[in-house]
């Protein structure tokens, strides 16, 4: 009897939490196999479409100092002193090739990049995660020509972000002109000019 009434709770128990482990069985394949980023790729892109994911240049500038002092590594592995990009404006993305919302941005960056003043403006695309053969391949393939960049050791604590993509501006003056966290356009007149003339 003692038995009969324990598996009883046992399927009890198991048709409960059948909804949730069927969901989170569903969640993990689609995670595991890249569907789930892609799924967020286009939604991310339909939303960009619309307009709604435009950037702002509303932010003022926080008067924060970006701190230069740290390398990375370019993808045919030069380290790269980050104090080269003083007195320019720094367009600074954060994003790895497995991260859906920065891969639905990177077309905006791409037309973006090859509208600005590279006089003025510099690009870097900071992967966070990848090595730089699976980097090498995504960018090749998508035909992205801007500047991408690897992580090399350390990185300043105002890098330390809790979710990719984000996006730093810095000023001429190496101040912190704008942070964006999440997918966003930034392939317009008023973000391009916003660019050109940070002082």
């Amino acid at each position: 009897m003692g038995n009969l009434l324990d598996n009883q709770k046992v399927v009890k128990i198991f048709r409960l939490l059948r909804p949730w482990l069927t969901f989170a069985a569903i969640f993990l394949i689609l995670k595991y196999t890249g569907v789930l980023s892609n799924i967020s790729v286009y939604t991310s892109t339909a939303l960009m479409k619309t307009g709604a994911l435009d950037v702002s240049t509303d932010n003022h500038p926080s008067e924060e100092q970006f701190n230069y002092n740290f390398t990375v590594k370019d993808l045919e592995g030069n380290t790269v002193d980050f104090n080269q990009f003083k007195g320019k404006t720094v367009f600074l993305n954060l994003w790895a090739t497995w991260c859906g919302p920065c891969r639905a941005e990177m077309p905006s960056i791409q037309s973006l990049y090859e509208k600005v003043n590279k006089d003025k403006v510099v690009f870097v695309m900071l992967d966070w995660f990848e090595d730089a053969k699976k980097t090498s391949k995504y960018i090749d393939g998508k035909k992205f020509t801007f500047p991408v960049y690897l992580v090399n050791n350390d990185v300043p604590e105002q890098l330390n972000v809790s979710s990719i993509p984000t996006t730093f501006v810095i000023s001429p003056s190496g101040e912190i002109a704008t942070k964006k966290t999440g997918t966003t356009n930034y392939d317009t007149e008023k973000f391009k000019n916003f660019l050109e003339e940070l002082k």
